[in-house]
C-alpha cells in the first residue's frame, strides 16, 4: 500500500534490510551509475522516503528504484501514484501535499541558484526573485525552501567532490556558503527551520572547508572549519561539532600540527559521546591515531587504532551522520596506512593502502585516486620502485577525471622518490608520463 504523508513507508524500509541508510544510499548511487542516471542520494534522503515525507520520487529516482527492484512498480515499493501527489486532485484531497508543483519548481530554482557558480549577489537575487518577486534583497525570514536549498547544496558538493575532487569546486562552493549564512542571519519563520538552517549552514561550511583543504588552501580551510564549529556551538549541535573537530584534526595533521590533531580528535570524541554512532567514534579514534603517529608515539597510536577497530566492528547505526557515507572499510584501511607511514613502517603501510584501493567503490573516483597515490608513495619508500611506478600510472589515468591538489602533491613526492630508479623501464615510463602532466 502506498504511504500517506507522514505515515512511514514500511515497505521501502523492509527492502533496505540490514543495510544502514548510508550503505543503502551508496547502493542507490551505484545503481544509478549503472543506468546512466545521476542522483545525490544520501542517508537523509532514505530517511525522508522511509518516514513518508517523500510520497513519490522524481523521475530519476523512479528509474533507479525500478532498476534496483525489477518487476515491481512504485506502488510495490510503498509510494503513492504520481498524479495523487503532483496533480490537481492531490491539491483537493483530504491529505496535505508535501510538495506542490509550484514549490517543486521553486525548490529547483533554489538549487540552481546555490550551484550556479555566480556571485553571492546573483544567488541571493535568484532566491529573492523566486520567493518574493524582489531581486534586491533576501527574504525577510527564511522558510522551508531555503533550508532545503542549503541542505541540497551540501549533498551536491559532496557528490561532485566524490567524483571529481575539490580543485574545480572550491570557488563555486564559496558563494552558496555566503548566501547560507546570510539566510541564517535573516532568521527563520519557525524554530525548526532555524535549526535546519544552522545545521545546513554549518555542514556547508565543513564541506567548503574540505574543498579548500583538499585543494591546498589550508588557511581558508581552517577558517571554514572554525566557522562551522562556532555555528555548532551556537546551535548546541553535537553532531556538527564532532564533524568540525574531525576535520580540524585532519587539517592539523596535514599541516604538521600533530599535538593539535590529537586534541581536536579528543574534543570531537567528547562531542560525539552521546550520539550513539560507533562509526563516528571509530573515525575520531583514527584521527587521534594520526596525531599520535605524527608525534612518533607508537604506543598511543596503537591504542587509538585498536579503539577505532573496536568501534568499527560494532557496525553501522541509525545514528550515523549522513556525511559519513564515505567512511567504510576502505577509508579505515587508508587512515591506518597513513599512521604506519608516519611511523616509518612503509611496507606495512603499503599493505593497508593496497587494501584500501581494492575495497573502494569505483564510484568514488577521488578516493580511488587518493588511496592508489598513497599506495604508490608507500611502495616507493618501501624500496619497491616498479610496483610504485605501476600504482603511480594508475593514478595518472584517474587524473583525467579527478582534480585534487592533494593527490597531485602525493604523486609528485612519489616521482621525486623514484628518480634514482629511472633506469627501470617501468619507472622511466611513469616519470615521463608524470612530467608530461
Amino acid at each position: 500500500m502506498a504511504a500517506f504523508p507522514h505515515s512511514p513507508n514500511s515497505t521501502f524500509r523492509r527492502l533496505r534490510g540490514q543495510l544502514s541508510p548510508a550503505e543503502f544510499a551508496a547502493l542507490v548511487r551505484r545503481s544509478a551509475k549503472e543506468i546512466g542516471e545521476t542522483v545525490s542520494c544520501d542517508a537523509r534522503y532514505i530517511g525522508r522516503v522511509e518516514s513518508g515525507e517523500i510520497r513519490c520520487p522524481n523521475y530519476a529516482y523512479e528509474r533507479v528504484f525500478l532498476h534496483m527492484f525489477p518487476g515491481r512498480t512504485l506502488a510495490d515499493l510503498g509510494f503513492s501514484p504520481r498524479e495523487a501527489v503532483r496533480g490537481r486532485s492531490a491539491q483537493r484531497g483530504s491529505h496535505p501535499v508535501p510538495c506542490s508543483p509550484s514549490s517543486a519548481k521553486e525548490s529547483d530554482v533554489l538549487r540552481r541558484a546555490f550551484m550556479a557558480g555566480g556571485s553571492a549577489t546573483v544567488a541571493a537575487a535568484t532566491l529573492s526573485l523566486t520567493l518574493l518577486g524582489d531581486t534586491r534583497r533576501l527574504p525577510a525570514r527564511a522558510g522551508e525552501s531555503e533550508a532545503a536549498a542549503v541542505e541540497d547544496a551540501v549533498r551536491r558538493i559532496r557528490l561532485l567532490d566524490d567524483r571529481h575532487g575539490a580543485d574545480a569546486l572550491y570557488r563555486r562552493a564559496s558563494e552558496p556558503l555566503r548566501t547560507a549564512y546570510a539566510l541564517l542571519d535573516a532568521g527563520a519563520t519557525r524554530q525548526s527551520t532555524e535549526d535546519r538552517l544552522h545545521s545546513g549552514a554549518g555542514e556547508l561550511a565543513v564541506s567548503v572547508g574540505w574543498l579548500a583543504h583538499d585543494s591546498g588552501r589550508f588557511d581558508d580551510a581552517r577558517s571554514h572549519y572554525a566557522e562551522a564549529l562556532a555555528t555548532a556551538r551556537v546551535a548546541r549541535d553535537a553532531g556538527l561539532e564532532a564533524h568540525a573537530f574531525s576535520n580540524m584534526s585532519f587539517l592539523a595533521r596535514d599541516t604538521g600540527r600533530a599535538r593539535e590533531a590529537v586534541r581536536a580528535a579528543q574534543a570531537g570524541r567528547r562531542a560525539a559521546a552521546s550520539l550513539g554512532s560507533p562509526r563516528l567514534l571509530s573515525l575520531l579514534a583514527l584521527r587521534e591515531a594520526g596525531g599520535w603517529a605524527g608525534l612518533d608515539d607508537r604506543k598511543a597510536c596503537e591504542e587509538s587504532l585498536a579503539r577505532a577497530h573496536r568501534e568499527f566492528s560494532r557496525g553501522p547505526a541509525e545514528a550515523d551522520p549522513e556525511w559519513m557515507s564515505f567512511f567504510g572499510e576502505a577509508e579505515l584501511e587508508s587512515l591506518e596506512a597513513r599512521c604506519w607511514s608516519a611511523l616509518g613502517e612503509h611496507a606495512r603501510a603499503a599493505r593497508h593502502a593496497r587494501r584500501a584501493a581494492d575495497l573502494q567503490d569505483p564510484h568514488f573516483a577521488r578516493n580511488v585516486a587518493l588511496y592508489t597515490a598513497e599506495l604508490a608513495g608507500d611502495l616507493a619508500r618501501a624500496d619497491a620502485p616498479d610496483e610504485a611506478a605501476w600504482a603511480g600510472g594508475r593514478v595518472l589515468d584517474l587524473l583525467a577525471e579527478v582534480q585534487s591538489t592533494r593527490v597531485r602533491s602525493m604523486l609528485a613526492e612519489t616521482a621525486a622518490t623514484l628518480v634514482p630508479h629511472q633506469r627501470s623501464p617501468r619507472v622511466s615510463t611513469f616519470l615521463t608520463r608524470h612530467a608530461a602532466t
